[in-house]
């Protein structure tokens, strides 16, 4: 190559690149505002209510930009979901790496702060729901599970109390959707103490 072609190539190359990434910054910046509505969206219509015209205006976006990033509502509702369920479950591992403290109190208040407003929570149980009709929504729910199991882990290695606290965990915040008033975090902590005692304490009992 002659030498005012190399330096031609390395004029162009800073003015190339930087414009790539400023567009893919703004697509992505643009497909979380839209995932982002379509969950107030869920949180205030319900499921129902989420159409290409809907979210778009809710991100205040043109509809072209909901159908250009997300070919149906469907792949819309599983973006939704798993970016909901990535989020509480980084949520949750951040708690379980978190050094010291009694991390049954810090996880009680999380779930009484969570319940008020109960808006974003609400639309996450109408997405977790859709992935039980929906089987290939439900590789989103995996992740937060597992975060769930390694909480658990922290009090007990016995399988049985993991299991149960992990399939217990979203019950304790559905009854709390339903509640007329929402639990305190003190009563979520006693739950929770209940069902990750102390070591030494209560043991499931099982029937031979």
């Amino acid at each position: 190559m002659r030498a005012h072609e190399r330096g031609r190539t390395t004029l162009n190359e800073p003015t190339t690149e930087p414009v790539t990434d400023g567009r893919r910054a703004k697509g992505e910046r643009r497909r979380r505002a839209l995932i982002e509505a379509t969950v107030r969206v869920i949180a205030r219509d319900g499921a129902a209510g989420v159409t290409h015209r809907t979210v778009a205006r809710e991100a205040e976006l043109p509809t072209t930009a909901t159908t250009y990033y997300f070919s149906s509502i469907d792949a819309l509702l599983t973006a939704a979901l798993t970016q909901c369920m990535e989020e509480d479950s980084a949520r949750i591992e951040a708690l379980v790496a978190a050094p010291g403290g009694d991390k049954r109190r810090v996880l009680a208040e999380l779930m009484a702060e969570i319940l008020s407003p109960p808006g974003h929570l609400l639309a996450e149980f109408e997405l977790y729901l859709l992935a039980v009709r929906r089987p290939e929504q439900r590789a989103a729910t995996r992740r937060w599970q597992e975060a769930l199991a390694a909480f658990a882990r922290q009090f007990t290695h016995e399988p049985l109390r993991v299991k149960l606290f992990a399939q217990s965990y979203d019950g304790l915040l559905l009854q709390g959707l339903l509640a007329d008033k929402p639990p305190t975090a003190d009563e979520f902590e006693e739950l929770l103490r209940e069902l990750l005692p102390d070591p030494g304490g209560a043991a499931l009992t099982r029937r031979a």
